[in-house]
Order: structure tokens, then sequence, then C-alpha cells
């Protein structure tokens, strides 16, 4: 298992307060499923809570350290039947997946100067996921803006 400093325990324990469980692990313990859930949610979340279902305390305390061990996690806390999991997430750049002009990104416009022996300019804006940079630096809509049938009649009278 890895260890972290008591401090950042700490700070993780109080995050993880208002954190409801996102895992429930049920009579047939720890499955092969169970733990490919557990690592997704790690690394949507970083920091989870799981419940076990379970009286036997022995049996906890064995999930909890193999699932630590096999997802190469921090256990931050055991209390009870809730186990307190976290790993840092995967840099953005490290897994990024191609999404098709969803949610907003940022970009970097270098503009040259106009008179060629400055430096260029470098901006970074925040785009929005039906924009685009032109050519020229500047943010257009990608697609025209839905009309409303209705409403274009109703202006109409």
């Amino acid at each position: 298992m890895l260890k972290l400093t008591p401090a950042e325990r700490s700070e993780l324990r109080s995050e993880a307060h208002a954190l409801n469980p996102v895992v429930m692990i049920g009579a047939d313990g720890l499955t092969p499923t169970v733990l490919k859930e557990i690592d997704s949610s790690l690394k949507s979340h970083g920091l989870i809570k799981v419940r076990v279902f379970g009286d036997d305390r022995e049996a906890r305390v064995g999930m909890y350290e193999t699932i630590c061990d096999k997802l190469s996690a921090f256990p931050i806390q055991h209390i009870g039947k809730l186990l307190i999991i976290y790993r840092p997430k995967p840099e953005a750049g490290a897994e990024r997946t191609v999404t098709s002009g969803r949610g907003m990104r940022e970009v970097t416009i270098v503009k040259p100067s106009a008179s060629g022996t400055k430096r260029p300019s470098v901006t970074k804006v925040m785009v929005k996921g039906n924009e685009r940079v032109t050519a020229g630096g500047s943010i257009k809509r990608a697609k025209p803006r839905q009309k409303s049938a209705k409403k274009s009649s109703l202006g109409k009278k």
C-alpha cells in the first residue's frame, strides 16, 4: 500500500466527509467487475467512498488492502463499513479523448505583429463547444443558431 503524510490524509478525510458512497460491495465480495467500477470512479473523482455490506471486519480490511494494492491507490480511512480511497487523477493530456465540439476548451491564439519585427501576441481564451477559432485568430460560432418557427411566426404580426 502507498503512504501519504498525516497532513495530506487529514485534508483528504475532511474532503471525503461530504461525499456519498459511489461503489457498493455486496455479498459476492470484491469481484473483477467491482474492481473495474472502483477504478473508473477513481479516474473520474480521485477521492471516493466505498460501502461494504458485510459484518466480517477482517474481510473488509482484506478488501481495503486488495483495492489499494491492485489499483495503486492510497488508503485514507476505514470507518465501520465505509472505505475512503484516494488516487490522484490522471493528467489531462495523458489520457485525452477526442470529443466532437462539446464543453469548454482552452485555445492558444498566436497573432504575428503588424510590422513583423516584434514578438507575436499570445493569448489564451476559453472556447465553447459550438465556437471555432478562425485563421485570423477571431472566435466565431461554428453553427448558426437554431431559430424557432414558433417565435419567428409570432414576431411577424
